[in-house]
């Protein structure tokens, strides 16, 4: 009895070994497929201004942070320089020293010595005309003769004298201010503001201003640093929509035209997308670490200012959609033999089968010509394998 069942044992093995062997297939079907190019780019602002240190200094406040919304003209930094504040002050008193002085000669000189000269000529004048009525009033007495000669040319002198002392003191009031102490006068007011106005101006170049209206993105100054002539203090830009600059490795350029749409993910905000097209092509081919790209922009909304400009994003630009293809998965496919073909089983045995496919997207691809609806194809296996061999399917088959 044990003899005849390991007789059956033996002779159940025998057949089983000669049976094909059990591989893995899938079936041709259709589907739509959707081809991509993946690939990674860097986000940029669409309109945007760099903000610079103007003169050299240290910074003394940053009343704005990354992310600020501000205004044209809104303070974004302080650069204290020193001693531009005593030149200022220096400058302003030396105006109004000037300005005082130039008043004065304005009036004609020091107001003690013109109230002095004034006064002088003053009495001067009526000294004159109660010479004058005299020598009229004594020219008509000695006509009646009821003065002397003498007594006339005595009020005459007396004329003559005070006519002198107003022409003297005249003189004298005139001779205070020149036309050239007037002009120099407004030279040295016009000099010391002209200084004066140099210090503010220089003092206006160390507060610095946001040249448009837009969000800070970009904000390297920090109080406390010293910053030279021309160093970046911040980057002020419009983030409401931003451009992308896709990098397209050359080889895929041919892949890739205008309108092609895009879609955008970031790392660092995880199940979120943004949708954009290619709007531009690349003009250059530029190098890019050890690549070869192309630079293709593509602009996406970002109305809520997720993203910043400077983050490296991932890209993938949809270059086809065949619908209702024909499709292969991309694994059955051989490249070992040209051209590339798959093993397909007919009746019940491995016949090669040269493919040409199309679109194809991570895990299928469409196939052109070579393949029919339906079909098996062999799906890769552990198993040695040669056209011809026999074989059998294994499980259910998609």
């Amino acid at each position: 009895m044990v003899g005849v069942v390991a007789l059956a044992v033996v002779l159940t093995l025998a057949l089983r070994k000669r049976e094909p062997p059990l591989l893995p297939f899938a079936r041709i079907k259709r589907q739509t497929v959707v081809s991509t190019l993946p690939t990674n780019g860097k986000l940029e602002p669409i309109e945007w201004e760099s903000v610079r240190a103007e003169a050299s200094g240290l910074v003394v406040s940053v009343p704005v942070r990354e992310g600020d919304s501000v205004k044209t003209g809104a303070i974004i930094a302080r650069i204290s320089q020193p001693g531009v504040q005593e030149e200022l002050n220096s400058a302003e008193a030396r105006a109004a020293q000037s300005r005082s002085a130039l008043e004065i000669l304005n009036r004609g000189g020091s107001s003690s010595l013109v109230a002095e000269l004034d006064a002088g000529i003053a009495k001067a004048k009526f000294d004159r005309d109660v010479a004058q009525r005299d020598v009229d009033a004594l020219t008509r007495m000695e006509a009646k003769q009821a003065a002397t000669h003498f007594d006339l040319l005595t009020a005459k002198q007396r004329l003559d004298a005070a006519e002198l002392a107003i022409k003297t003191l005249t003189e004298r009031r005139n001779a205070l201010v020149s036309t050239s102490d007037v002009t120099a006068g407004r030279a040295r007011l016009a000099e010391a503001q002209a200084d004066a106005n140099s210090a503010r101006e220089k003092m206006n170049t160390g507060i610095i201003r946001s040249p448009m209206m837009g969000s800070v993105y970009s904000l390297p100054a920090r109080p406390g640093s010293y910053v030279n002539a021309g160093d970046l203090i911040a980057n002020i830009g419009l983030l409401d929509h931003l451009r992308v600059k896709v990098y397209v490795d050359e080889p895929e350029l041919g892949r890739i035209t205008v309108g092609l749409p895009v879609r955008i993910t970031w790392d660092g905000l995880p199940g979120r997308e943004w949708d954009g097209e290619v709007e531009k092509m690349p003009s250059e081919i530029v190098p890019l670490a050890s690549r070869q790209v192309g630079e293709v922009w593509v602009t996406i909304d970002n109305a809520r200012h997720d993203l910043v400009p400077g983050i490296t994003v991932n890209a993938e630009i949809k270059t086809d959609v065949v619908n209702n293809a024909l499709v292969v998965p991309k694994t059955a496919i051989r490249h070992d033999r040209i051209p590339q073909g798959v093993f397909v089983l007919r009746a019940g045995r491995l016949v090669w089968q040269p493919v040409e496919t199309g679109a194809s997207d991570v895990t299928y691809s469409s196939v052109r010509q070579g393949l029919k609806l339906g079909e098996l194809v062999l799906l890769p296996t552990d198993n040695p394998i040669k056209e011809g061999d026999k074989a059998r399917v294994q499980g259910p088959v998609e």
